[in-house]
């Protein structure tokens, strides 16, 4: 069975079964299934298909004795006969091997090839001819005394004795529709591939199993999740909601009516909802919300708004006011809001003559409690735990719930991470709002952007200049935009009046500092990225963002985003120096992209899922040898199967898919909550 500890094999003992466990290898199935993370391909080719500066494996017979070169690396250097064709062989720190390469011997020498000299510097060599044209050899991710060698006989060891364990899981009719190979051949080509073709075959198969796997398990928890979501059938008076937004001085995108539409579908079914919303800088996320929860309001329940800062709060408290204010009843509640005031709006939302609360963390205190909450949303979710926005949702009987973000994430990213999230995206701004326009440039321009700036600011408008934030060193962060800040001081005349914003404030220094930026009583703040995500300052325009090629592209939108708020032209200056060819690609897409999206998709595919996220919060699951985003399209197969198998409740009520049924019965689903 393949349960068995791996101690049963050959040769594993204590000390390499405890080796094998750090490496996350109990079982025999641990081990089959434990892949190369790559391959060593060794393709012996023509001298004239070779090309410069790559890889390459060659033939050749010995013409010259070896000889020791000195100089800073000692070196063997000697001449091999490559289809009549004499090429240089240059060998470092191999003198053992001197003795070994007699002259007519023949020799296989796998290393970086040299177009214009003839050369070849050697990583690895054997002598003799190789049995195939094409080796492939796996690589593994090894700890202790555990080696490559000895990892591929234990694998090997293991097909041997325990294959006929080893079940497909995949129904064949998914097998020849997608051309699969059956699973126990795959796993030994996975290990031990013979040709590239071959290898390609095996890895489709199992990018296709692990994504088919992980979506029929998001698929299942939220088939059992609505099946526990029991919802309120709010009946919303349409007419009503069309009359509202008519009379908004606005007009409502495709994108912003379709996510309505999804969002009324939502509350108005027997469901709860659970969504997400999201969408670019102004794309109109928060018009959205405003009108769902008039919506919901309108037919008799209670709505709240939370939000990461007070600030923010109260920007929304004023917003709503100017639309809502004459229909519905609305209060602010934060953390600044104490005493009878506080009381008060804790008596009325509870006997329910508050009909819609915007506030901060203040709203999931134990004696805030309300009448009868019918919708709650949740500006900049993951600004908040999920132990918070618990508590939020408990606060009424089954809530609709509606999630924002301002950060838009890739759909390859959605599919992979959001379990029991449906998503609705606004993908396109309001008409006639004017382009931020963006320059990378570098420090020695300076001087001119700051003079540019300064005639800004005798115009009336204002300036944010942020410095980056450097996770390793919060210390240096810190330093750096107070060094920025004095240098702002130096250089500008007493009346232009500079503010300093970072992390080590305290909350109430940040929400003052915030605050008179807000009321024009700065003209310019120094900040870290704690202005990512913030408020509205339409009389800000001008982004200037030192070391820019420290940030993520998402981020840098992000921040590019605080500008462009007014009918004033905006501009964003990105200072850097990106010395490596990804560092400029991420700069040039910058420059020329204000898609939110296609920004998203880039840095995802330039920078990976990790850091897309943040490192230790991904949000994204461990697969053994799938990449969401190399492997899309198969991600979106396995997808589209998934749903259909879960929506046809195949697994009970077909007998070929017993064994997949089985294989999924035993993963714990409760990981999506």
């Amino acid at each position: 069975m393949l349960t068995e500890r791996v101690s049963t094999l050959k040769g594993i003992g204590k000390k390499t079964a405890e080796d094998l466990t750090t490496m996350g290898i109990e079982t025999i199935n641990d081990l089959i299934f434990y892949f190369p993370y790559r391959y060593n391909v060794q393709e012996i080719k023509p001298l004239a298909e070779l090309v410069h500066d790559e890889q390459v494996t060659i033939v050749g017979e010995i013409v010259t004795s070896p000889q020791i070169m000195y100089g800073r690396k000692r070196r063997i250097v000697f001449n091999v006969n490559v289809e009549g064709a004499v090429v240089r062989v240059v060998m470092f720190h191999r003198l053992y091997s001197l003795d070994r390469l007699q002259i007519g011997s023949k020799v296989t020498l796998t290393g970086k090839w040299h177009a214009h000299r003839l050369q070849i510097t050697v990583n690895t060599f054997t002598l003799g001819v190789p049995k195939r044209q094409i080796e492939i050899h796996a690589i593994y991710a090894v700890k202790g005394n555990v080696t490559n060698n000895r990892l591929q006989t234990f694998i090997k060891q293991a097909l041997e004795q325990f294959s006929q364990y080893i079940e497909e899981i995949i129904p064949q009719t998914y097998l020849r529709a997608y051309k699969l190979p059956e699973r126990r051949d795959a796993l030994y080509t996975i290990h031990f591939p013979n040709d590239k073709r071959q290898l390609k075959h095996a890895r489709r198969r199992f990018v296709y199993e692990e994504f088919l796997i992980y979506q029929l398990k998001i698929n299942l928890y939220k088939q059992t999740r609505k099946k526990q979501r029991i919802g309120r059938n709010v009946r919303i008076d349409k007419g009503k909601v069309h009359s509202f937004i008519r009379q908004l001085p606005f007009k409502l995108t495709a994108s912003q009516r379709r996510s309505l539409n999804e969002i009324m579908n939502n509350i108005t079914s027997d469901t709860q909802m659970y969504r997400l919303l999201q969408g670019d800088v102004g794309s109109g996320k928060t018009a959205v919300a405003m009108i769902s929860l008039y919506g919901v309001i309108s037919a008799g329940l209670q709505g709240a708004l939370m939000v990461p800062t007070e600030i923010l709060a109260e920007q929304h408290y004023h917003s709503f006011q100017k639309f809502l204010g004459n229909d519905v009843s609305i209060a602010l509640l934060t953390g600044s809001i104490k005493g009878k005031k506080r009381n008060d709006i804790l008596h009325r939302l509870k006997e329910g003559t508050i009909q819609l609360v915007i506030g901060t963390h203040a709203l999931i205190q134990d004696d805030v409690l309300f009448n009868d909450l019918g919708l709650v949303i949740i500006d900049e979710q993951h600004r908040f735990g999920v132990e918070q926005r618990r508590q939020l949702l408990e606060k009424g009987s089954f809530p609709d719930v509606l999630h924002m973000t301002a950060t838009p994430i890739p759909r390859t990213l959605a599919i992979t991470s959001f379990g029991d999230l449906d998503i609705s995206t606004i993908d396109e701004l309001p008409s006639g709002r004017k382009k931020v326009l963006t320059y990378v440039v570098k420090e020695q321009m300076l001087e001119r952007i700051l003079t540019f700036a300064h005639k800004k600011i005798t115009a009336g408008e204002q300036v944010y200049v942020v410095s980056p934030l450097i996770e390793e060193s919060e210390a240096f962060d810190y330093e750096n935009a107070i060094h920025l800040y004095e240098k702002l001081i130096d250089y500008f005349p007493p009346s232009v009046r500079v503010g300093l914003l970072h992390g080590q404030l305290k909350n109430d220094e940040k929400d003052t500092i915030m605050r008179q930026f807000v009321n024009h009583e700065i003209d310019i703040l120094v900040s870290t990225t704690v202005i990512e995500v913030g408020v509205n300052v339409p009389n800000a325009t001008i982004m200037i963002i030192y070391d820019a090629e420290r940030f993520g592209l998402a981020q840098l939108h992000q921040l590019r985003g605080r500008v462009g708020r007014g009918e004033k032209q905006s501009y964003c200056i990105l200072i850097a120096d990106p010395k490596g060819e990804v560092g400029k690609e991420r700069m040039r897409i910058i420059a020329e992209t204000t898609n939110g999206f296609r920004l998203a998709e880039a840095d995802l595919t330039l920078r990976g899922p990790g850091d897309f996220f943040g490192k230790k919060q991904s949000g994204l699951p461990d697969f053994n040898i799938a990449d969401p985003v190399a492997d899309f399209r198969a991600l979106e197969v396995a997808r589209k199967d998934a749903i259909t198998i879960v929506n046809e409740h195949r697994l009970t009520k077909d007998v070929a898919y017993n064994k997949l049924h089985k294989y999924l019965s035993a993963i714990n689903l409760k990981q999506f909550d």
